[in-house]
């Protein structure tokens, strides 16, 4: 560790940012670099990531984004950002992380060492049981429209470390580049298929969403998987309250409900239905339906 650089970053942690890289593989970047590639001059393109981000001369090449095909239908557009900065969001994934997700809610499970999606599923059908209604949502177009001021202010509550700070401003403002070779510039947004956004993402949600519900609403449990999340609610009149308060709260937030995945769903067989018609939702890959609620269907799922 030099004592010259003005940011303290070992070669330790760019090493160790690399394995971990290299173990995820990954496609090119816009420089068409490849993991073999980079392997070529290991230690030379190691030392530069370093060497730069120690004295803050680094700056991160455009994206590319790739187009892929949702399972649902339509599109979704990954950044994929080349290998160097893939290492060097690993850096300060791994200072990072260990500070922030000790804070994170229980019911946080996307992204999350220790987390899985499994592990939320099973937490909400054990609650269906025990709740009679659903609010089920996710979040328009999210990683493309979080506010980076937003962004950034959230991510200064766990950190005040510059090189931090710094790196994830500009990843936040890297731009684009597009399978024609057109640059886009960004003004909001992660991309998707950055090693740092899902944890941006995260640090994001927890106070946008999580750490609200908690002080706001500590009666009415939830399970948030990235921006797919369940709030399990005793009543039509209580699912329709909080769907409302979260409406004004993403608003706040410069976010919005996605209005064809966000859905009151009646979801016990004992009781009345009333006036609400959906009873069924679907929660990372799983329905939850009604059946659920017949002692013989339960070892079904």
């Amino acid at each position: 560790m030099s004592k010259t650089k003005p940011f303290d970053i070992s070669k330790r942690a760019v090493w160790k940012a690399w394995k971990r890289v290299r173990a995820n593989q990954g496609g090119p970047g816009v420089d068409e670099q490849s993991i073999a590639d980079f392997e070529e001059d290991l230690s030379g393109n190691l030392y530069k990531i370093w060497n730069r981000m120690s004295s803050g001369s680094y700056f991160p090449d455009p994206v590319r984004l790739v187009d892929i095909p949702k399972t649902t239908g339509g599109k979704r557009t990954l950044g994929i950002p080349a290998v160097a900065d893939r290492v060097a969001q690993m850096v300060v994934k791994l200072h990072l992380e260990p500070k922030v997700d000790p804070e994170f809610h229980p019911d946080s499970y996307g992204y999350r060492p220790e987390k899985s999606a499994t592990e939320a599923v099973g937490q909400a059908r054990e609650r269906c049981w025990q709740y009679s209604w659903v609010l089920d949502f996710d979040i328009k177009g999210f990683f493309d429209n979080i506010d980076h001021a937003l962004m950034l202010g959230a991510v200064r509550k766990h950190t005040d470390c510059p090189w931090v700070l710094l790196y994830i401003e500009r990843w936040l403002q890297a731009p684009g580049v597009d399978g024609d070779g057109q640059r886009i510039r960004r003004d909001q947004g992660t991309p998707q298929g950055g090693v740092i956004s899902p944890l941006l993402a995260n640090i994001f949600l927890h106070h946008v969403l999580d750490k609200w519900m908690a002080d706001s609403y500590p009666s009415l449990p939830f399970e948030r998987y990235a921006d797919d999340m369940i709030v399990h609610c005793r009543s039509e009149r209580q699912a329709r309250f909080i769907r409302h308060r979260i409406e004004e709260r993403l608003q706040r937030c410069k976010l919005e409900l996605h209005p064809q995945k966000t859905n009151i769903v009646f979801c016990k067989k004992n009781g009345r239905l009333g006036s609400h018609e959906p009873v069924s939702f679907d929660f990372l890959g799983f329905t939850y339906h009604l059946a659920w609620h017949d002692p013989a269907m339960e070892n079904s799922f």
